[in-house]
């Protein structure tokens, strides 16, 4: 997990593929966009990938009920102590 958070974060792997000036081109576009727009693209990115992690703990866990799903959800997000602390009926243990 370390290997994967660490490389969504970096943008060299864009870097490696794309001609630096479509990068310069593509932060000029989104620098010229009003606020509120970059903030309804930011607002449906946060949902499309909200739905991805969701798909995928279905599909890993197809047999979960929803309650299952969304503890597992909290985990992914905020880590076990705080779902813990969030869901009394325990947090299964395999949930990462």
């Amino acid at each position: 997990m370390a290997e994967l958070s660490s490389w969504c974060c970096r943008l060299d792997a864009v870097e490696q593929d794309t001609a630096k000036t479509q990068i310069a081109r593509y932060h000029a576009l989104l620098r010229a966009r009003a606020p509120w727009q970059r903030l309804r693209t930011a607002a449906a990115l946060t949902t499309a990938v909200r739905s991805l992690a969701e798909a995928g703990l279905r599909l890993r866990h197809p047999g979960a009920t929803e309650q299952e799903l969304r503890i597992r959800f909290v985990v992914r997000l905020y880590g076990r102590a705080a779902a813990e602390r969030i869901f009394e009926e325990g947090v299964p243990a395999d949930a990462i």
